[in-house]
């Protein structure tokens, strides 16, 4: 079985979860594929059996390259044993109301696992606008860092019994 991982990231985190998650993915290792949306383009789905989706959540919306790809592969995606998760703040409904406006529909539905691993706020690889933006909207002025081993954990977990050993 093939696995490829998708993932569209700003500052890195979520190529930190997709890299985490895949050594979760423990008997699949050799054959999980990462793919960063803004850095390759995608080979042909058909070539894998399982997908799994990630982006962060950037000024309150996903990433415009994830956007991209689902709509031009929604069709797709519905056929393949499905995985999408997020980065973001966010925790509680209001992650879980982000993760609704990234994910369509019938791509939730679809999905044989889901996730909310958390996100960070690293100063370092922000500009100026947008640190001023985080200070602004969440008062915070340093690195904060919620991503969560036990959700990427948790969702490998469901998903490598979703798909079978």
């Amino acid at each position: 079985m093939k696995t490829v991982i998708i993932y569209a990231t700003s500052r890195g985190t979520t190529e930190k979860a997709a890299q985490k998650l895949m050594n979760y993915l423990n008997h699949l290792q050799s054959k999980v594929t990462l793919i960063n949306l803004k850095k390759e383009k995608i080979m042909n789905l058909a070539d894998y059996d399982s997908v799994i989706l990630g982006s962060s959540i950037h000024a309150g919306m996903v990433q415009g390259k994830m956007k991209k790809f689902i709509k031009a592969h929604q069709e797709e995606l519905q056929s393949k044993k499905l995985g999408l998760y997020i980065c973001c703040m966010y925790e509680g409904d209001k992650a879980k109301l982000q993760f609704e406006m990234a994910y369509p529909e019938q791509l939730r539905k679809n999905a044989v696992a889901s996730g909310l691993f958390g996100g960070e706020f690293d100063f370092a690889k922000m500009n100026f606008l947008e640190k001023f933006i985080v200070k602004k909207v969440d008062g915070n002025a340093k690195d904060i860092s919620t991503l969560s081993e036990e959700e990427i954990e948790k969702f490998a977990k469901t998903y490598n019994d979703c798909i079978g050993r």
